[in-house]
């Protein structure tokens, strides 16, 4: 244990040194930004991973049809206007005069080849545009997105859609997305070539990325900001973020740890932003196998079980986790979504009660007295003290007889092993991009298809509840389609196929030097921050 302490010891001292070589960029002019969180972007290629960081990464350099203002309204961006003009096509009108980073034009062209690009198989973002039939090109600014019925939230939905160059795309190699669970190298994956207000100037996986203004942006009008450069760089290490916070080598951290919120407040010249995130933290359940693929349990799945599940859920002292290991930063959850989305209601977002007494004679009732052994997957540098909440979680199902293995590990393995149904019991966070309930439906819920159910990792299906989602997908009228909302929460509640924990509290962390608004998606849009 003493070498181990010596270890820890050197590797963090190590990190602190190596951090300003690290995040000085050669021959800076102007303002530079640093930034630091505790994990990196999971790659460049803006239709691979739909992973919140990542989509960082994509919005400083790529743009979609729809923007996001700083409060987190849809806005204009490379469309001017849109709108239905009948029940199954959407027309974006797009802005003219917009070029990429290689100074190629933006076109209609460059629409269509983004949107089928992001409905491969390979794309993490087709759900997003699951309903889409087609895309056409009216002319050279115009075009039609067709679905596959009604569809009152394509705008929503394909404000997430990035919009990459087809000449460039092809030159590179890179028509399709690159295959993120299986490691695939391609060009897109270090290399950026968007509209967006920032240019990729150098990329090193897990060490640094450098973007670089703009400078023909065409939102610098609206968005006049003064940063020249900005230079991201992971730092896993809690203690070293908040040290090169206070040291001033860094600007901004992300993802400022909840034991130093208040240190950073009391420090001078620094100041903490802190918002509600839509976003809900909660444990993954394998209901759907024959038997766990990670269980001493041989020839059936415990999970199967739903009074197992909920055993499990009344183990689990939530309460306790807000308080001592999130010091008061998370807001409890009894659903997994939060305030913020559409559909989220505050008499669904109610949890089964922490009662270990009741969570025994349930597993007693199931044939599991004596409890079983699982492991359970989690990050460990992805959501606000990840492996801390899977730490307590740990000790809390201990109590009522389950014994959980905890493997945590970085999202970069986290992730594809989640996205190769390799798991049994898992940790995973969820924001919603759409502020819409269907977006977390179809994500986490729905039965597997191709298109859809690409995040459904507990091999749980309910042609029911299928039939709900696509239901409100087409739904033109508000009460019925909010009404299938409600219900459909109700029915994931009571199946207890995801044990709701918290709710995400951000603390964003900065230099009073630097000007920038928290954002309740948790994505940094640097083209409004300034500098003094």
């Amino acid at each position: 244990m003493a070498k181990f302490r010596i270890k820890a010891a050197l590797l963090a001292g190590a990190l602190t040194l190596a951090l300003p070589l690290v995040a000085a960029p050669a021959f800076a002019q102007g303002k530079v930004l640093r930034w630091a969180s505790q994990g990196d972007y999971l790659t460049m290629d803006p239709h691979s991973q739909n992973e919140g960081l990542t989509r960082t990464g994509s919005f400083q350099t790529y743009e979609g049809l729809v923007g996001y203002s700083a409060d987190l309204k849809f806005v204009p961006a490379l469309a001017t206007s849109w709108k239905a003009v009948n029940d199954t096509t959407w027309e974006f009108k797009l802005r003219q005069g917009v070029k990429f980073h290689d100074g190629a034009d933006f076109t209609a062209d460059d629409v269509v080849f983004s949107v089928k690009r992001a409905q491969h198989a390979n794309s993490d973002f087709k759900t997003y545009i699951a309903s889409v039939k087609d895309v056409k090109k009216i002319d050279s600014h115009t075009v039609h997105v067709e679905t596959n019925g009604a569809n009152p939230i394509l705008p929503n939905q394909i404000a997430n859609i990035f919009i990459m160059s087809k000449a460039w795309s092809e030159k590179n190699n890179v028509v399709n997305p690159q295959s993120y669970k299986d490691k695939e190298e391609t060009f897109a994956v270090r290399n950026t070539n968007g509209t967006g207000p920032f240019m990729l100037k150098t990329r090193e996986q897990d060490v640094r990325t450098v973007v670089a203004k703009n400078p023909t942006w065409w939102g610098l009008k609206d968005n006049p900001h003064n940063i020249d450069e900005i230079v991201y760089t992971p730092v896993t290490t809690p203690a070293t973020r908040v040290a090169a916070l206070l040291s001033g080598q860094l600007d901004f951290v992300l993802d400022v740890p909840v034991q130093d919120v208040e240190r950073v407040k009391r420090s001078q010249g620094l100041q903490v932003k802190k918002t509600n995130e839509i976003r809900s933290i909660f444990l993954g359940l394998d209901v759907g196998s024959p038997e766990l693929k990670y269980s001493d349990v041989k020839g059936k799945n415990p999970l199967a079980d739903k009074r197992v599940r909920q055993a499990m859920y009344h183990a689990i002292d939530m309460q306790a986790i807000a308080q001592k290991v999130m010091r008061g930063d998370a807001v409890v959850a009894g659903m997994i979504t939060s305030p913020g989305v559409h559909g989220y209601s505050a008499a669904i977002d109610k949890r089964l009660p922490y009662d270990p007494n009741k969570a025994k004679a349930l597993l007693k009732d199931a044939g599991y007295a004596n409890g079983f052994g699982i492991r359970l997957d989690c990050s460990n540098d992805r959501y606000v003290n990840d492996e801390g909440v899977c730490q307590a979680v740990v000790g809390m199902l201990a109590q009522v007889g389950i014994k959980v293995d905890l493997a945590a590990q970085s999202k970069t393995l986290h992730f594809p092993k989640l996205q190769k149904k390799d798991t049994s019991f898992f940790l995973l966070g969820w924001g919603v991009p759409t502020f819409d309930s269907h977006y977390v439906f179809s994500y986490l819920v729905q039965t597997p298809d191709g298109k859809n159910g690409s995040w459904n990792f507990t091999n749980y299906s309910n042609p029911k509840l299928d039939a709900m989602f696509n239901g409100m997908l087409s739904e033109l009228d508000i009460a019925k389609r909010d009404k299938l909302i409600a219900d459909s929460w109700n029915i994931i509640n009571d199946e207890v196929i995801y044990i709701p924990l918290h709710h995400q509290v951000l603390n964003w962390a900065m230099s009073e030097k630097l000007d920038m608004p928290i954002i309740a998606d948790n994505v940094p849009r640097f083209h409004f921050a300034k500098m003094k």
